[in-house]
């Protein structure tokens, strides 16, 4: 999949190339994990990324020959339905605002859909205003709160989208 970045975006000075979704490859994963690390306080390690590599819902976002973002989901048997669950998606600070966040989604609802999904399931930090507002322009909803689900005792908000 390849998109533009919008025109008039007050940040396409730099991003003058297009932004391409793939599978990730062995070769992305320091700067995926770089990208994690810029992102959040509680990290994931190396060998999380490493296990994932080559499962359809590790996707990552290239522009310029550059890592932008990436996506981690995939698709699990759950009380008889094949629930999607998007475990982790992050965005380098510097590309924040382009909609690489927005194209991963899209591409990874695709690809959990293509793979059986009934629903997708996510969770975001209560506090992350910025996420649950690009999550409800996909059409997930919130359903509950996972009270000190992240390590600094932050809650959860668990966010789910049905599929037709």
């Amino acid at each position: 999949m390849t998109v533009r970045a919008p025109e008039g975006d007050d940040h396409s000075d730099r991003n003058d190339g297009e932004l391409a979704i793939r599978p990730a490859e062995r070769a992305d994963l320091l700067a995926v994990v770089r990208i994690e690390n810029e992102s959040f306080p509680q990290p994931w390690p190396y060998e999380a990324f490493d296990r994932f590599l080559g499962d359809p819902g590790f996707l990552v976002a290239v522009t310029n020959g550059d890592v932008a973002g990436y996506v981690v989901a995939d698709v699990s048997p759950s009380f008889g339905r094949q629930l999607g669950h998007v475990k982790d998606i992050a965005v380098h600070p510097d590309r924040r605002e382009m909609g690489v966040g927005s194209a991963l989604l899209s591409r990874s609802v695709a690809v959990l859909t293509a793979h059986g999904a009934d629903s997708i399931k996510l969770e975001v930090r209560r506090s992350n205003d910025r996420a649950k507002r690009l999550y409800r322009q996909f059409g997930f909803e919130p359903i509950r709160r996972i009270p000190g689900y992240y390590g600094n005792d932050e809650d959860a908000i668990v966010m789910v989208r049905q599929l037709e």
